[in-house]
């Protein structure tokens, strides 16, 4: 006699007693079918799993109640459901309020065409992947898996959100801060290691004189106390031979990517108006850097980001064009078209001709100038990864400012006291284990 089918969809990022509930039950009614959710699927409404889809399955396969693990796309069941036709689908209760209360009301329309039934255990209380993995936050991650969580995203979500972070406590603000927005958790995926940031907290021009050994000691200490992906800036990345040193140092520590612009001589800001003097590498020397990075680095998913500096020193699109190809020849895994204007308008020129290439590579954008553009614009054009390059710190510069010149116009605190948040905030922020 042939068994019924069940179809049970599972994120499954951590198993744990109420995953083998739901999965034991289901297994009473039939063959258990595991619709388990794809990184880029639970991305839509969360952040994506630690474990990847691959390693998810292995595990979910060889539990003894399930019959077959196939990937469920999105966050909808219905069109696994067309092709498996279950007769029974087993959820847990909690379903019926929340960001799947739509999802389950499909779930209950697809199975009507076919008579199949929904089954709905009682959630097991007190016990989730989320519970679990805020437990878990106490152990930092590993620099191994670290790394690897930016390329993740990246091929998991429309776009990756990275901010400017320019010390520890910074980075603890990007780590835990978040909103819910038309029922989904949007938060930050990462922080930006800035070289303007960096060297303007130690009281240094922005002209690459903070050594990168500084710059490392300061972002370990940022390692040490978060958990989410780093994008290191390199500004020019130096001398080549240096390279294989600072990727090591950077992998080390669990940085996720390396970003180099390929400018030459001392450094000068690329948003400052006046560019004389300012001088591009040339692109074959520059993608030498970019295959030695390629070369050094231990882990594939270590990703180096080339930045074009072409619409910063006047050389226009078909300079920034060529200049693409040829870096993505060299290994790059990713292009930063960088501009000042105050509209997206130059940099969407570029991403349209870009992606006719056989060569595309997803596209970054630090939108500090044009900063009206909405993510959706960016995702449009073929954008990955959007950095907010330099906004906490451009926000706490005039906060302490004011703080500090009412103090000194009242000679006591009490009125800068109402404008700032209580310290009892700053020590909930820091753990104190």
């Amino acid at each position: 006699m042939k068994k019924n089918k069940v179809y049970v969809g599972l994120s499954a990022d951590i198993l744990h007693k109420g995953h083998i509930n739901i999965l034991k039950t289901a297994s009473l009614y039939g063959d258990v079918y595991v619709g388990l959710l794809t990184d880029k699927a639970i991305a839509s409404y969360k952040n994506i799993p630690y474990l990847n889809f691959e390693k998810r399955k292995v595990v979910v396969e060889n539990i003894k109640f399930v019959k077959k693990v196939i990937p469920q796309n999105t966050l909808d069941y219905v069109e696994n459901l067309n092709l498996i036709k279950p007769n029974y689908v087993v959820h847990g209760d909690d379903w019926k309020k929340g960001v799947q209360k739509k999802t389950r009301e499909r779930v209950i329309k697809a199975l009507k065409k076919w008579s199949g039934k929904l089954i709905e255990p009682k959630y097991t209380k007190n016990i989730s992947s989320t519970l679990i993995k805020k437990e878990m936050s106490n152990i930092i991650t590993s620099p191994e898996n670290r790394v690897s969580r930016l390329k993740r995203l990246m091929n998991s979500k429309d776009i990756v959100r990275i901010l400017e972070s320019h010390n520890s406590l910074t980075g603890l603000i990007i780590e835990k801060i978040n909103i819910i927005k038309n029922k989904k958790t949007l938060e930050f995926d990462g922080m930006w290691s800035s070289s303007l940031t960096d060297s303007a907290t130690k009281g240094l021009p922005d002209n690459s004189s903070l050594s990168f050994s500084a710059r490392i000691s300061s972002l370990n200490d940022l390692m040490d106390v978060t958990t989410k992906p780093v994008v290191f800036d390199a500004d020019n990345g130096g001398l080549i031979e240096h390279l294989p040193f600072l990727v090591r140092s950077l992998e080390r520590s669990g940085v996720s990517a390396i970003i180099m612009e390929d400018k030459i001589g001392l450094k000068k800001n690329s948003l400052f108006k006046n560019q004389t003097g300012t001088k591009q590498d040339k692109p074959k020397l520059f993608a030498n850097k970019i295959k030695k990075i390629c070369n050094t680095r231990q882990s594939q998913d270590f990703m180096v980001i080339a930045r074009i500096e072409s619409f910063i020193v006047g050389k226009g699109l078909k300079d920034a064009l060529n200049r693409a190809e040829i870096y993505s020849k060299a290994g790059a895994d990713a292009i930063l078209i960088h501009s000042k204007e105050k509209t997206p308008a130059e940099i969407f020129s570029f991403a349209r001709e870009f992606r006719k290439s056989k060569n595309f590579i997803p596209l970054v954008s630090v939108p500090s100038t044009y900063s009206k553009v909405y993510e959706k614009d960016l995702i449009k054009n073929g954008f990955k990864l959007v950095i907010y390059a330099n906004q906490l710190l451009r926000s706490a510069y005039p906060a302490m400012q004011n703080t500090a010149r009412t103090i000194l116009k009242n000679s006591r605190a009490l009125e800068a006291d109402k404008k700032i948040i209580p310290i009892k905030e700053i020590i909930n922020l820091i753990k104190n284990d």
